[in-house]
């Protein structure tokens, strides 16, 4: 179930340490959105922005994310679009659509990034756009993220 049903834009450099509900943070620098889970648990969701992952679309008004959101690693499992602002509940996937939906998005990533000069992984990632499992991501956790996230864009991996 969705609590927040409108999400206002706000463009900044850095992500601030607390998100607040019912922002979506957009940082082009970092060409990353941030906001809280929409169903109100209260957990981040990241959206990086790449041919391979988000694209963001921001029309004057309003900012939408294509694809959807899924935050298939909680126990909210929401999912739904963000069109100008608008949160628009989506149905609920079944673990084998999630599954495949993680499945085509990684060899899209891999697909994208091999193009671009080659992407090596280290460790296990967690799907983009997955929200995190805690409510508060740490200024120097939140630094390394997006320095690895630079490095993955930019084909340094």
């Amino acid at each position: 179930m969705i609590l927040h049903r409108r999400l206002d834009h706000r463009f900044v450099d850095d992500m601030p340490e607390t998100l607040e509900a019912g922002v979506l943070y957009v940082s082009m620098r970092y060409a990353t959105a941030m906001h809280l889970c929409c169903c109100g648990c209260q957990r981040e969701v990241v959206t990086p922005f790449s041919p391979a992952q988000w694209k963001m679309i921001f029309d004057g008004e309003g900012v939408s994310l294509h694809p959807s959101i899924g935050s298939w690693a909680l126990p909210c499992r929401s999912h739904y679009f963000i069109r100008n602002g608008q949160v628009i509940e989506a149905r609920p996937w079944s673990d084998d659509e999630v599954e495949y939906g993680q499945a085509s998005d990684r060899l899209a990533r891999s697909a994208h990034y091999a193009s671009k000069g080659g992407l090596g992984k280290t460790g296990k990632e967690r799907e983009p756009g997955e929200a995190r499992e805690s409510n508060k991501l740490s200024s120097t956790r939140r630094k390394q993220w997006i320095s690895n996230l630079i490095s993955l864009l930019s084909g340094k991996r």
